[in-house]
């Protein structure tokens, strides 16, 4: 099998001179190479420091000669390049160094530069960006180096938040880094969210630290700051791939509690009380619900409901939420035992009996560790019942243990603005019951809605179905746009949601961006493929679903269950299909509803469909690489990659993209060549694809480029951008 190709990193790799393995944020790039010369970064720590708008930022970098002779170089460091730099130093020791800062035209001329005499593309992804670069003095052998380098970088704005990025180590065996951000004016601002790593937040006085979690991956690290902007602030950050639809990310972070508490609440609470539940999980459940009615506000109403074979309700109609009436639930909760068997139907009709107030946020908590028993059996007559009776309800669903429906929890909660968790053998009824009272205890805005100005169109929102708003928990909505505006109006995105009755409606600006958000469009599919998974699994398999999730596997690189499945083996799901089923037939629900498998599963599903974070979708680490091969390889199939959000085959010695047909021309062009460049600065998303060797072929929608030797040098007028069209449209 031939050697994989190095994958891209954000700095570059030198040739011989330069160790291989280090994909860094700066490197030193020999003035004279050297024959058996090595430079190695072993280290490095990032340290902002944020007031108001601006961002102090220190890197250190340590470099060792591990080579037999002397080495000096020039060390390069690449900025950000939609970040406005106001100052920078850079010093080896303490003595500083002479450097110069360039625009994107000078750093890209001298990227290109690199890679055409060292054949090595791991520049590619830095076209556009800016460059320092500054003579290193000499680095004898065995010694090591530090280099401190010290910029002021202004803030880039995102709606309601101030938006930091910093370019990582994309590498897979980059050195090890630290990264700490200190920001002053806590007050300022809600809790830090990254979509591109997991970040631990802690807050002290009028301070709030970030640093990066343990183990978090290399490569560009992106960090929203929300503003504190009362009720609801909107944060939008855009990726719009030239010719194709853009990709957009929202944070919606609402203000205090204290803000939300005018919004009421009627809450039905009801527990499985059947024999199964007998012990350690009835004891944790009595305590939950227990929780659940002691976190209502005096204007709050409640219902009881217990079932087993039975159903019992504490009183009749709503309760109001006195502390006499809570405390006297509270003893009915404790006088509950468990006994018989499961009524789910009957406890169902029972919870959505009666009506919630239409100014009141109306929520079902139910709690259940078994299968119907008793009553109505089909899970499927039940959640249609459900359906229908539910009216306004919120429905969030616990499953305790693996003896639960999978397949009727989940069909609960999907059009219910709710969710279903699944309490697992030993984890506490009463911890994860305890986490949704405080989620709910301060609703913000119900019956969410997006839309765009005119001439602006929203569609593909993931989640479809957007839940209720809560104070402190910060929600984030991926979806596609297309379309320019009117001619001469503001382009802008509005949040629309009910409280107290009103409508309520909240704006922000959406602009377009090229190339700095590419983690948008992953997390996007991320969970449409999440999405589409869930419903295979709840509808059944019918083409248009498996096509669909095939279509996005293969586009976006994204590996599901099903969507390994589907790119391992790309006919054997319609040869399936004709031989198992008639597509046009109702899809049946699936076999395996309950155990541990099917909680697995659901939990799987629903983890992908509410993804946050790139690192939680995009797999790192070249062990993890190289055991995916070995285990292709053994099964016969041939290694496959993701790079640049598609997914490659190697076959007849070319990295082919699964999307590619027949059909398709091909435009073969020279790696490194003048037709090379000019193609990857019309098309830069392409560059991380580009790059793999010894060719790659990329699928486009009525043309596919072939990067290999013997192919185009140079570009015809006219010709490149037909090509762009045809590979976008």
């Amino acid at each position: 099998m031939p050697m994989l190709s190095r994958a891209l990193g954000l700095a570059v790799a030198l040739a011989a001179t330069i160790s291989p393995a280090i994909r860094a944020q700066g490197w030193i790039d020999p003035i004279r190479p050297v024959p058996n010369g090595r430079i190695e970064r072993i280290r490095s720590t990032v340290q902002v420091k944020v007031s108001g708008r601006i961002a102090r930022v220190t890197v250190e970098e340590w470099f060792r000669n591990v080579g037999p002779t002397m080495d000096e170089g020039m060390y390069h460091f690449p900025l950000p390049g939609e970040a406005v730099f106001s100052s920078y130093s850079l010093w080896q020791g303490d003595q500083e160094l002479r450097g110069e800062a360039m625009d994107a035209g000078q750093a890209r001329a001298i990227y290109e530069a690199i890679v055409r005499q060292k054949r090595d593309p791991a520049l590619i992804e830095l076209a556009g960006q800016g460059l320092i670069r500054a003579r290193v003095f000499p680095i004898n052998p065995g010694e090591t180096r530090k280099i401190t380098l010290k910029y002021a970088q202004v803030l880039d704005r995102a709606g309601d938040a101030w938006r930091f990025r910093y370019l990582g180590d994309r590498g897979r065996q980059g050195a090890p880094r630290s990264f700490r951000m200190e920001v002053d004016s806590a007050a300022r601002f809600g809790d830090p969210y990254s979509p591109t790593h997991q970040v631990r937040t802690q807050r002290s006085g009028d301070h709030i630290d970030v640093t990066l979690a343990d183990g978090a991956a290399g490569g560009d690290f992106e960090l929203l700051l929300p503003l504190a902007r009362g009720l609801v602030g909107l944060s939008l950050v855009t990726q719009h791939p030239a010719g194709e639809d853009g990709y957009f990310m929202l944070l919606l972070a609402p203000g205090a509690a204290a803000q939300a508490e005018a919004l009421r609440r009627d809450l039905v609470a009801v527990v499985d009380v059947s024999g199964s539940m007998s012990g350690e999980k009835m004891a944790q459940a009595k305590l939950a619900v227990t929780q659940l009615i002691g976190s209502l506000r005096e204007s709050d109403r409640f219902r009881l409901v217990a079932f087993s074979g039975g159903v019992r309700r504490y009183a009749s109609g709503w309760t109001a939420a006195t502390v006499a009436n809570r405390n006297d639930a509270g003893a009915w909760i404790r006088s509950l035992e468990a006994e018989g068997g499961t009524n789910i139907a009957g406890a169902l009709t029972e919870a959505f009996s009666e009506a919630a107030d239409a100014e009141a946020l109306g929520v079902v908590v139910f709690l259940t560790d078994g299968q119907p028993s008793v009553g109505e059996s089909n899970p499927e007559q039940i959640a249609e019942r459900a359906e229908q009776g539910r009216g306004r309800f919120r429905v969030f669903a616990f499953g305790v243990g693996d003896d639960v429906n999978t397949y009727l929890l989940d069909r609960l909660t999907e059009r219910a603005r709710g969710t279903t968790e699944y309490v697992r053998p030993g984890e506490n009824i009463e911890r994860a019951v305890g986490a949704l009272a405080a989620k709910v205890a301060s609703p913000v805005l119900t019956d969410l809605a997006l839309s765009a100005s005119q001439g602006i169109e929203l569609y593909d929102l993931q989640p479809g179905s957007l839940p209720d708003l809560f104070a402190g928990d910060e929600m984030v909505v991926f979806g596609r746009y297309r379309g320019t505006g009117s001619a001469g109006g503001e382009r802008s995105v509005v949040v629309r949601g009910r409280r107290n009755g009103r409508t309520e409606e909240f704006q922000t600006a959406l602009a377009d961006r090229e190339g700095d958000a590419r983690y948008i469009e992953q997390l996007w599919a991320a969970r449409k493929a999440g999405a589409l998974s869930r419903e295979i699994r709840l509808r059944g398999q019918t083409r248009e679903l498996m096509d669909a999730l095939k279509q996005l596997a293969l586009r976006y690189g994204i590996l599901t269950e099903y969507t390994s499945y589907l790119v391992q083996e790309p006919n054997i799901v319609a040869r399936r299909f004709a031989e198992e089923r008639t597509l046009n037939a109702p899809a049946p629900a699936p076999r395996d509803q309950a155990g541990a498998g099917a909680v697995a599963k659901s939990a799987a599903q629903d983890s992908f469909s509410r993804v946050l974070r790139l690192d939680a979708v995009v797999v790192t680490g070249v062990n993890a690489a190289e055991l995916d091969d070995v285990r292709r390889s053994r099964s016969g199939i041939n290694p496959t990659q993701r790079v640049g959000g598609r997914l490659f085959i190697w076959s007849d010695s070319t990295w082919t993209d699964l999307s590619h047909g027949d059909s398709l021309r091909v435009v073969s062009v020279a790696p490194y060549s003048e037709a090379y460049f000019a193609l990857l600065r019309a098309m830069p998303d392409l560059g991380p694809a580009a790059a793999l060797e010894p060719a790659v072929l990329m699928a486009g929608r009525r043309a596919s480029i072939k990067i290999e030797a013997g192919g185009k040098t140079t570009w015809r007028p006219g010709e490149l951008n037909a090509l762009v069209r045809d590979f976008r449209s």
